[in-house]
């Protein structure tokens, strides 16, 4: 069966499933750098195509490890907006410049983080709307499927409300889990779940699979108030990464 030979490819591709593995393990955020990293070999088309099932996979053990602490009503509210957010950016891939939505969705992410730091706003204090959910569920479905950057728009929404350490990262479990779930078919009819793609994540799935259990390991050995202050420090960084790649992806043009 014929996989990815290129060296590159490989350099650039185990950091970025480590990464995946560790933020699926509950350092959420961490998995947006595996497309920018892996674009450096291979079209960032083809990486997704690489990751869906490699994605898939980390789930499993994702969901597995914190199936008894999730909030329901978070997920009622967020998963129709992530549904419609899907089916809108499928419909736009091809219209839609990858490099704009990393940088709208960066500038989000790091004024998010900012007014939670400077306390400039009460929003960070409120308790969000069910509507605000839909909304911020449809955006994390479309940056999610153009870029792999759905981790900040389900932050903004959810870290306001303060849940406990294992409740966030099982919510955040069961919503990209659903989230990667929806890509499949996508994937599939823009011929990116072929079988050159299918090996390479094979591949790569023991190594996703063993980040991925370290990543959950790790959360539950981290104190729940530093667990927060590194998601934070997370989603900024992760922010200017992404206003960095936005930026010079619309500079390219």
């Amino acid at each position: 069966m014929t996989i990815i030979a290129d060296p590159l490819f490989y350099a650039v591709a185990v950091p970025a499933v480590i990464a995946l593995g560790i933020s699926k393990g509950g350092f959420s955020g961490l998995g947006t750098l595996a497309v920018p990293l892996m674009a450096l070999a291979v079209s960032p088309i083809q990486a997704m195509g690489i990751l869906v099932p490699i994605l898939l996979a980390q789930d499993v053990v994702t969901v597995w490890s914190y199936r008894r602490t999730w909030d329901a009503r978070i997920l009622k509210v967020m998963v129709p907006g992530q549904i419609a957010g899907v089916c809108l950016a499928w419909a736009l891939a091809t219209y839609v410049p990858e490099a704009a939505i990393r940088l709208a969705i960066g500038i989000i992410a790091v004024s998010f983080v900012l007014n939670h730091w400077l306390g400039i706003s009460a929003l960070v204090r409120a308790r969000p709307t069910a509507t605000a959910g839909v909304l911020w569920g449809s955006i994390s479905g479309i940056t999610s499927f153009l870029a792999n950057s759905g981790a900040p728009p389900f932050q903004i929404y959810v870290l306001p409300q303060k849940l406990d350490k294992e409740t966030f990262v099982g919510t955040y479990a069961l919503f990209f889990a659903a989230s990667n779930l929806l890509k499949v078919v996508p994937y599939f009819t823009l011929g990116q779940l072929n079988a050159v793609n299918m090996a390479t994540a094979a591949t790569l799935l023991p190594l996703a699979v063993v980040a991925n259990i370290t990543g959950v390991w790790l959360v539950r050995r981290t104190p729940a108030e530093f667990f927060y202050r590194v998601i934070y420090v997370l989603i900024f960084a992760i922010g200017l990464q992404l206003i960095y790649a936005g930026v010079t992806g619309i500079a390219r043009g």
